[in-house]
């Protein structure tokens, strides 16, 4: 739909419908148009409420950044009252919500046209999307047999074929930078806690999961975060003060800064051939504009926060099933949940109180352990670390299928998810901010992401080195590949 516009992006369509150029009514016929034409292919876009869509442009959309613009929510979490959910499960379909949550008030006050979600693995808690309430998998745009990534897969998918501009997401280990990684688009995890939880929850995942978008510029999800971020009412806790704001921080390039360049895991495994040049390609890109470059491991101790990340969220997803049979008032039934989840929920059943504490206590000791990489006195020193966002490119459709009940190796097993992702659930369990930029191919012709990760609280100068390398490596045009 953007091209039919001679669009970029949601800011060049908010800047079509502030100068009356277009209506939010086309708009919002062009991307259902677009659904109808590529959603057979792709199964990205569920649950579509057009008639609310209309309904909100009738009553008068809020004056925000995006007046207009066509929007999706992930099937999975950011509750709302005139958007049901299948939260990717046959256990939790068609849930209705009492009242919205604080980041979907924000979202729509920027004035964009919200008209239905889009897919999500069961509980959020795989690398690709394919849930079985859906009828199949979501497919990659850029190549049909393969992921589209997960969880915020649907999104990724719409976005890139150009369903919608950009589109709501989740991030609980990679799930907004994997679909980004997947499908050639920028996407960027803030801070732990700059974005409002409630009044669903407290927090996800002890602190681990955060919203996010998926856009196609890195403007649009700056101009997102400002008019999302801030603790909600009642939050346990927030993010430490922003400066001066994201879309102030991309109006200049940052410092000069040390970017510590990690062309292995951070494990010192080999990565894929592909994703290793994408990650060399930019340090060079990096060192060209004046940054210092310097080669590097950050000294943590990776394996056992993937230990700790696997039990905290097998005990968070066993929460969400059995809230979930409370308010059905039953218990669990056959084909109410997938394989992955009956494995998770036999996992947590194995995880006492304790456990569970020691869990979060040793995803607080790694946080500490990544603060430190960036401190001159007890690291490297470093602003930036730089990675691949995958260690290969966007796997098959299939690979990883929630079918196994083998919950623990589907996670850390050999060849499972943190072997295909080593890098991203570092930065959710760190807290830390850390963006997937779209800045390589593989020989196939699929997107490669490099990722970026900062020193906690420093979301503005992390963005401002995004926006950087966009200006200096565009993106855009890329998108003029995809042939579905």
């Amino acid at each position: 739909m953007l091209a039919q516009f001679d669009a970029k992006d949601a800011t060049d369509l908010a800047a079509l419908v502030a100068r009356g150029a277009v209506s939010a009514g086309e708009l919002l016929d062009a991307s259902l148009a677009a659904v109808a034409r590529w959603n057979p292919k792709l199964n990205a876009v569920v649950l579509v409420q057009d008639a609310v869509a209309r309904a909100a442009i009738a009553a008068g959309l809020p004056r925000g950044p995006f007046r207009g613009v066509p929007f999706l929510l992930k099937d999975l979490g950011c509750e709302a009252v005139a958007f049901p959910s299948h939260n990717g499960s046959r256990l939790l379909a068609n849930t209705r919500y009492g009242k919205d949550s604080a980041i979907y008030q924000r979202i729509r006050a920027t004035g964009v046209v919200t008209y239905g979600r889009t897919t999500s693995p069961e509980g959020g808690i795989g690398a690709a999307t394919e849930a079985a309430v859906y009828g199949g998998p979501t497919r990659n745009p850029w190549h049909l047999d393969h992921t589209s990534g997960g969880s915020s897969g649907g999104a990724g998918a719409a976005v890139a074929a150009g369903i919608v501009p950009f589109a709501h997401g989740s991030d609980g280990g990679g799930s907004v930078r994997i679909p980004a990684s997947s499908c050639g688009l920028f996407g960027f995890k803030p801070t732990r806690a700059r974005l409002p939880d409630g009044p669903y929850a407290g927090e996800g995942w002890a602190g681990m999961a955060i919203d996010g978008f998926l856009t196609r510029s890195v403007r649009d999800t700056a101009a997102m975060l400002d008019a999302c971020e801030g603790a909600d009412l009642g939050a346990p806790y927030w993010a430490p003060p922003l400066a001066r704001g994201h879309m102030q921080a991309i109006s200049r390039p940052p410092r000069r800064l040390r970017v510590m360049v990690c062309e292995t895991s951070f494990t010192g495994d080999p990565i894929h051939p592909d994703c290793r040049k994408a990650v060399l390609d930019t340090a060079r890109l990096l060192e060209s504009l004046g940054h210092q470059v310097v080669p590097g491991l950050p000294r943590a101790d990776v394996k056992a926060m993937m230990r700790a990340w696997t039990d905290v969220v097998a005990c968070g997803t066993a929460l969400g099933v059995r809230k979930a049979l409370a308010a059905k008032g039953r218990g669990l039934e056959p084909g109410d949940v997938e394989g992955v989840t009956r494995g998770a929920m036999a996992h947590a059943a194995t995880i006492s109180g304790a456990d569970y504490l020691a869990a979060v206590g040793a995803i607080h000791a790694f946080g500490r352990e990544m603060a430190a990489v960036f401190d001159p006195e007890k690291g490297a020193g470093c602003d930036i670390i730089l990675s691949a966002t995958l260690a290969e490119p966007p796997a098959e459709v299939g690979r990883f299928s929630h079918d196994t009940e083998d919950y623990v190796a589907y996670r850390t097993g050999p060849g499972g998810i943190f072997d295909y992702s080593p890098f991203c659930a570092v930065f959710n369990a760190s807290g830390q901010p850390a963006a997937s930029v779209p800045l390589g191919w593989s020989a196939s012709g699929l997107p490669i992401g490099v990722h970026l990760a900062a020193r906690f609280g420093s979301d503005e100068e992390l963005i401002a080195l995004c926006a950087e390398l966009e200006q200096s490596q565009p993106w855009i045009a890329y998108f003029g590949k995809i042939a579905l």
